[in-house]
């Protein structure tokens, strides 16, 4: 058995607490201080239970207690309801006596003002000083399923518990995790642990996504996501996931403007960019879903344990045009809708003249007669079409028992002959029919499109789990630092030239002559820009005159920039004219860093041009990584095609490329506590090699 870590051995308290202490207890079970012993004392909580109230003598039949000071027994957690004015003390009085872990309900802390920031960041204090680990405050809970150990004041655990089972639940909003809860259990979802962590003065949202990677009975992860405190655990949290194959689904919330600062307000996070969330969720393989429904419909498909091997999609349906709706899917979803082999397509016209055969594979209402018709179609493509997945349509079929059963009769010898491959079908019916299915390892859908996103994750996750996470390169000792003066495009070019990044042959020129005499030395033509660290935007002002023939035009461009310059800028500082090569033919593309306020440096890479600056087609990625992972960066956006020779043109040397975004990540990391950005636009990519034709860099300011 591997050996646990920290994190997991400090967190089994809370998530598997053998004794709980409720704080604040209540004799009436619908007050907050009361849900959580009504809870444990009806569900079957087998740990002890201590009511902690100095009013009362016994709660809901349970001998009370005036203080936790007054209970002599080990306590694994406690659950804090008492109002903030107590919350400090009591959690004082907790860690003195030794618990190990805490709920706090109690609100009124950092998501209100200031003065509860200050009570907050004491209990902070008090969870760091004496390893009393704290959910909370300001949440709504955790619950162990199969301990029955429900700590939390929700009421929809009234309506029914949960069902054991692989799916561990971890959401930054009570209220929010609450309905992720009450959908996922009406979707049929077995559960191993659901918390809501508040406002994260201690234990947070990354925190528990590790336990529930590390914990052996949860299969799969189903997140709700604000913000992000802690960047460095997140990674460690994410990646040992992706060791142990256990997909992870979040539903990050807080892209928008808007959205971002009321997450802000609702639990004191920091949401951070929405390009960083995805970049960080694209490198660990996680899901990101836009709605809860896909979120838990996703989940649901984990929870079952197959996934494809291939995207090779095979379509059996009893409507043409559900086929097509399926077909549109798996087109849009990246999967594999190849045809059936032309003789085993002519077998199934012999079964079913009127068939469909190609694929989607159209039964019609043809095998009502012999439902045998069915099975054999199903072992067709399993067997000669040599499809990882199947996704089917029967409308209707499980609100009719008989159909339903006759259904099952037909695909149980195809489920149990290919266990392995993986069947879904869309279908409506009643809860019992639907839980038929399952039971024999089928999932089930409502919409068709849903069937097909559904495969489509999961051949996703087997093909992230099959691949090995990149190891982050080392960064040398010699990569430069950005100096504490402001740079302009000439010192910047120079610098990023030391870190890998190549520029054109240039040099900077301090009169007309200079500037003649040094475009003669490059050969003509050449590229005249004004060189200031007052003056970003050049072309504006007339500070740029390009495809310069002669010494003569040289020295007259010199002139007027200057003149444009001291008109349009009369304070600026001004270092010279660069005078470059200037160069044809290449693709322009964009390379940039910057500085995010959760994850921190970025890099950025998209084509230049309409395709970056309108459609928005670019790539992010966490700094430093290597060539590897940079060529999966470039090949990542739509318009890579026009770098590989879209249209006959020879291709682009992308390796060069790569190597360049590789080195910026490095140069933005080993900088991370003093860059703000970087801009290389455009960096021109030829046949062989590249270059930077501009560049800027911003520090931070102190």
């Amino acid at each position: 058995m591997a050996k646990t870590s920290d994190v997991y051995k400090s967190l089994e308290p809370l998530f598997c607490p053998k004794t709980i202490a409720v704080l604040g207890a209540s004799a009436e079970p619908s007050k907050i201080g009361g849900r959580p012993v009504q809870l444990l004392k009806d569900f079957g909580y087998t740990g002890k239970i201590f009511p902690v109230n100095p009013n009362y003598e016994e709660v809901q039949g349970l001998k009370a207690y005036a203080s936790i000071k007054d209970i002599k027994e080990p306590i694994d957690q406690v659950i804090l309801a008492v109002p903030a004015r107590f919350a400090v003390q009591v959690a004082e009085d907790c860690a003195s006596v030794g618990v190990k872990s805490m709920v706090a309900f109690t609100s009124g802390f950092a998501e209100m003002n200031a003065e509860g920031e200050k009570a907050q960041l004491r209990l902070a204090e008090i969870a760091k000083e004496s390893g009393m680990r704290i959910l909370g405050p300001n949440c709504l809970g955790v619950f162990n399923s199969h301990m029955n150990a429900y700590s939390t004041f929700t009421s929809s655990i009234l309506d029914g518990r949960p069902k054991p089972g692989p799916v561990g639940i971890a959401s930054q909003s009570g209220a929010f995790g609450s309905h992720c809860f009450v959908l996922a259990r009406a979707r049929g979802l077995g559960m191993s642990y659901w918390a809501t962590t508040g406002n994260e003065c201690d234990v947070g949202f990354a925190e528990c996504v590790q336990f529930l990677a590390e914990d052996e009975g949860t299969k799969v992860i189903l997140g709700y996501m604000e913000g992000c405190r802690d960047p460095e655990r997140l990674y460690e949290a994410l990646a040992l996931a992706h060791s142990k194959h256990k997909p992870v689904i979040i539903m990050k919330v807080g892209g928008s403007e808007v959205g971002a600062a009321a997450a802000a307000s609702h639990t004191a996070s920091l949401a951070g960019s929405d390009d960083a969330f995805d970049s960080v969720f694209d490198k660990f393989g996680v899901y990101r879903a836009k709605t809860l429904r896909e979120a838990i419909d996703i989940s649901y498909a984990c929870s079952f344990g197959v996934y494809p091997k291939t995207n090779r999609l095979g379509i059996v349906t009893i409507s043409g045009g559900a086929g097509v709706v399926m077909a549109d899917a798996a087109e849009e979803f990246g999967l594999d809708l190849a045809p059936m082999p032309d003789d085993v397509q002519k077998e199934l016209k012999e079964l079913v003249p009127f068939a469909g055969t190609r694929n989607p594979v159209d039964t019609t209402a043809n095998f009502f007669n012999d439902w045998t018709v069915l099975t054999k179609f199903f072992e067709a493509m399993l067997e000669k079409g040599n499809y990882d997945a199947i996704g089917s349509f029967f409308t209707y079929f499980a609100q009719s028992d008989t159909l339903s059963d006759k259904l099952m009769e037909a695909i149980r010898p195809i489920r149990k002959k290919y266990p392995d491959k993986l069947m879904a079908l869309s279908i409506y019916g009643n809860r019992n029919n639907i839980a038929k299915l399952e039971n024999e390892g089928i999932l089930a859908f409502e919409d068709p499109r849903e069937v097909i996103q559904a495969i489509a994750a999961l051949y996703k996750f087997r093909k992230g789990f099959n691949t090995r996470l990149h190891a982050q390169p080392k960064i040398p000792e010699t990569t430069p630092k950005v100096p504490k003066k402001a740079l302009n495009e000439y010192d910047a070019k120079r610098l990023l030239r030391k870190a890998g990044i190549p520029s054109g042959q240039e040099s900077l020129a301090k009169t007309p002559a200079d500037a003649a005499k040094m475009a003669a030395r490059l050969g003509f033509p050449v590229v005249l820009k004004i060189v200031s660290v007052d003056i970003q935007h050049k072309t504006e002002i007339g500070g740029v005159v390009l495809n310069l023939k002669s010494q003569t035009a040289v020295r007259s461009a010199f002139n007027d920039i200057m003149a444009n310059a001291k008109k349009s800028a009369p304070d600026a500082k001004i270092d010279g004219v660069l005078v470059a090569k200037m160069m044809g033919g290449g693709v322009e593309t964009i390379l940039g860093t910057y500085r995010d306020p959760v994850f921190g440096q970025m890099v950025m890479f998209g084509l230049g041009g309409i395709l970056t600056e309108v459609l928005g087609d670019v790539a992010f990625k966490p700094a430093p990584f290597g060539k590897k992972e940079a060529m999966e960066m470039i090949k990542s956006i739509k318009g890579y095609a026009v770098l590989a020779g879209a249209r006959g043109k020879a291709a682009a040397d992308v390796d060069t490329l790569a190597a360049a975004l590789s080195d910026l990540s490095i140069f933005a990391a080993a900088n991370a506590d003093t860059l703000e950005s970087v801009d290389v636009n455009p960096f021109v990519v030829r046949e062989k090699g590249g270059a930077a034709l501009d560049a800027l860099i911003l520090r931070q300011t102190d």
